[in-house]
């Protein structure tokens, strides 16, 4: 009789590398991650690995069992800790058979409920990496890939499924990863670039970055640096003395200042042209110099820039990427699907924090916190096309409890609709996206920016039918987010 598919049983490497030999790289296997169970909301976001075939279905093995059962537990670094098989009562005891098959899972029923996968009820399937499967009002999970010795180490003193100390939240490997990166910087001393897409929590990042560092017991000084006025940049960094340029003017620190002792945060770095970042590039040397405006002496402030942006690291000036010497990835929600059930709940908890009747309607579990959702809503939120990732969940479950009457925050028309107006905004994102790479690809990184004036930008904004990409092609500028600042420049709105 084949053994169970446990961690311990499937391919795995020795973190010390014996003989010292090269580390290899993780072995990874097909795994499925329970998405929603709303008879074991708790467990949701654990993981079962598949070394051979095994027995989706409720309770224990009995010998004549076509295969192992299969054991969902919590994975995190260090491997899996079992905590059975699924309990729900309206799971057969064998309902499905799953197996490997290629980079996917081969699932074919047993059980009475019908199983589904991509909406459609079938008998057996392979299901790929990134897609999901479901037992019928029982059980929804998504099939991916994972190293069965689990996810790179990192602090893991919070309960499973819930915001860590520093309010992130997630289990899958890419946030694991995202957690050991963000330990390394704070003990670092070095400048850091945090890079990721919009909506994904940058600024939650620094912040975790600055609070676990040394300098974590002062206070973070942090701002945009799309909002640095260009004439005005040297003034709301360095500050100035007394009575300069103007008599009776008082003494400011600026922003480097205020951080020294501290970290200053600076987010939308991407968005300060290359001249404006350029006034970066000696507070950025080691000895953090710079000088007030008025003040005829070097001034040093012992302070760490935290930078953010969503543009390519490439496109930064290059001596200040040189300078921003460790990187950050924060990944987007394409790259941790199997936790957007988490963050639905954690938005659910934010939501129905100031409203009782909400937490007497959905909230069925408290520590942590989980919400009675419908499977379909589940799936439909976990396989979504994202442009702007957490901030994009936040807005469609808004709407999703908004049109929920009952006792279960559900998929209702204006949701469905909603997904499919995203769903359409990234495809045409993703080719602006391209056409904006390509414009900068092309300009000389360190020519400044030509101003086309108010009336031109409306008259191209016209002519491009409010295409923000379009227009800034047509101006001649480097891509959409030169032409965003302009914008903002004129006072002006895109149509």
């Amino acid at each position: 009789m084949p053994r169970p598919p446990l961690h311990d049983d499937l391919p795995t490497r020795d973190p010390t590398q014996r003989g010292g030999r090269p580390r290899r790289a993780p072995v990874e296997v097909p795994a499925l991650v329970l998405l929603w169970a709303p008879e074991e909301p708790g467990r949701v976001g654990e993981v079962a690995l598949l070394g051979g075939p095994a027995v989706l279905g409720r309770g224990g093995a009995r010998p004549e069992d076509p295969a192992p059962r299969l054991v969902l537990g919590r994975h995190r670094p260090g491997g899996l800790v079992a905590g059975g098989p699924p309990v729900s009562s309206g799971v057969s005891r064998i309902h499905a058979v799953v197996s490997p098959a290629g980079d996917g899972v081969r699932v074919e029923r047993r059980g009475r409920r019908a199983l589904r996968v991509g909406g459609h009820e079938v008998d057996a399937a392979v299901v790929r990496p990134g897609e999901t499967f479901e037992i019928e009002d029982q059980l929804l999970l998504l099939v991916t890939r994972r190293a069965p010795e689990g996810p790179p180490a990192a602090d893991a003193s919070f309960t499973f499924g819930a915001a860590d100390r520093h309010g992130l939240v997630g289990e899958s490997p890419a946030v694991w990863a995202l957690r050991a990166a963000i330990e390394f910087a704070a003990r670092a001393p070095n400048h850091v670039l945090i890079h990721g897409p919009s909506g994904t929590g940058k600024e939650l990042i620094a912040r975790a970055i600055h609070a676990a560092s040394p300098r974590g017991g002062r206070a973070l000084v942090a701002r945009n640096a799309a909002t640095l006025p260009e004439g005005l940049i040297d003034a709301e960094l360095f500050g100035n003395v007394r009575g300069y340029p103007n008599p009776g003017m008082a003494e400011r620190a600026g922003l480097v200042g205020e951080a020294d002792g501290s970290t200053l945060f600076l987010d939308e770095i991407g968005e300060l042209s290359p001249t404006l970042q350029a006034h970066l590039l000696r507070l950025l040397d080691r000895d953090g110099e710079y000088q007030r405006l008025g003040d005829p002496r070097a001034r040093r402030a012992d302070l760490r820039v935290v930078a953010a942006t969503n543009r390519a690291p490439a496109q930064l000036k290059h001596d200040v990427a040189a300078r921003l010497m460790l990187r950050v990835e924060v990944p987007g929600l394409e790259a941790r699907r199997e936790d957007v059930p988490l963050l639905l709940d954690q938005i659910l908890a934010t939501i129905t924090t100031h409203d009782p009747a909400l937490v007497a309607r959905f909230r069925v579990a408290d520590a942590p916190p989980r919400f009675r959702v419908a499977g379909a809503l589940v799936d439909a939120l976990v396989r979504h096309p994202y442009r702007t990732h957490v901030r994009e969940l936040e807005r469609l479950v808004w709407g999703a409890v908004a049109e929920s009457p009952g006792d279960t925050v559900g998929l209702g028309p204006a949701t469905v609709a909603a997904l499919a107006a995203a769903a359409a905004d990234a495809t045409l994102g993703s080719a602006d996206d391209v056409a904006a790479e390509s414009d900068a690809a092309v300009a000389a990184p360190d020519d400044e920016t030509v101003d086309p004036g108010a009336d031109a930008i409306r008259a191209a904004l016209a002519r491009a039918g409010g295409s923000v990409t379009a227009a800034a092609r047509a101006l001649g500028l480097r891509n959409r987010y030169v032409l965003y600042r302009l914008l903002r420049k004129h006072g002006l709105g895109a149509t």
